[in-house]
């Protein structure tokens, strides 16, 4: 099973439309998931459609209208894979401590908010995987999503897609700490 991660889109706000390599990646995946912040209701239309299955979460940025169709927890089982959701988590220090008593009993938590990617692994087992933004590279050289593979029950082939700049989009700061340092 294939999947795509994403967050943090910000579409129109930090993006008029989502980059035509993640669509590609949409089109590809068995299951989409976002960890919100979507910002408008077209891009969750355009990803409902699109994906061959779409979990979702609101996120602090989301109006009424979106949080009226999301929930702020999304949970799920894929092959075997207990799947959670969510958008924001806090601050880095304590996070992988912090989520496995939130989620106990979950696999992977793919989470969002900071933009920053994110991949490590709590003292009990448990998989944090934020995939940063696709549209807003915030601290960040390139704006980024993640793909992966779930077979029995397993998390693997995690890999972070870099996304080509944007025409007219500023030049990229100096590049952050490979550890995601700084992310709040």
């Amino acid at each position: 099973m294939r999947l795509l991660l994403t967050s943090d889109t910000h579409v129109p706000a930090r993006a008029r439309r989502l980059p035509a390599t993640l669509l590609a990646a949409v089109d590809e995946a068995d299951v989409v998931v976002h960890a919100g912040d979507w910002v408008d209701e077209p891009t969750l239309d355009l990803l409902a459609a699109r994906a061959r299955r779409l979990i979702a979460v609101h996120g602090n940025n989301d109006g009424p209208a979106l949080r009226a169709r999301l929930p702020e927890v999304a949970e799920a089982e894929l092959a075997g894979l207990r799947l959670a959701v969510v958008h924001e988590t806090g601050p880095a220090r304590g996070r992988e401590h912090r989520c496995e008593l939130r989620f106990p009993g979950v696999d992977v938590l793919v989470f969002g908010h900071s933009h920053i990617p994110w991949d490590s692994v709590g003292p009990g087992g448990m998989r944090l995987l934020n995939p940063g933004s696709p549209t807003d590279r915030r601290r960040r050289p390139e704006c980024t999503y993640l793909t992966a593979v779930v077979e029995d029950g397993r998390l693997g082939q995690v890999r972070l897609h870099a996304l080509p700049p944007r025409p007219g989009a500023p030049a990229p700061a100096a590049p952050a700490r490979p550890d995601g340092g700084g992310e709040a």
